[in-house]
């Protein structure tokens, strides 16, 4: 009997620890439920962070939206109110012209160009 007793050898502390809190089948409950709700429930972490990317994302496109469409907004307005307006819009983007005048339109051939280095 003695030399049972001599053979075993004492337990640290942390191994205490460890068996006492971490070994038990409550820590591995609270353990295994922790890693699931972090790594693979459909409301993990990382679900969750990626949607508010994506969230963060759609934000900075409706702000972008909204000052183009307030600019198109105020150009519209412009362009309704103003004489002039409308037909510098139309000579510029349709080719329109006057009765009594020609309109030259010069194309520049893009192989005699110097590349930009």
């Amino acid at each position: 009997m003695k030399n049972l007793i001599k053979d075993i050898k004492p337990v640290s502390p942390t191994v205490r620890w460890l068996r006492k809190y971490v070994i038990n089948k409550y820590g591995i409950t609270i353990v295994a439920f922790l890693v699931w709700m972090t790594l693979f429930d459909q409301t993990s972490f990382l679900v969750i962070n990626g949607m508010n990317q994506e969230i963060s994302k759609y934000e900075e496109q409706l702000d972008y939206y909204k000052t183009e469409y307030q600019k198109n907004d105020s150009y519209y307005k412009k362009l309704m109110n103003n004489k002039d307006e409308k037909e510098k819009f139309a000579r510029e983007n349709y080719f329109m012209k006057k009765y009594d005048e020609e309109i030259f339109i010069l194309v520049v051939d893009s192989s005699r160009l110097k590349p930009r280095k």
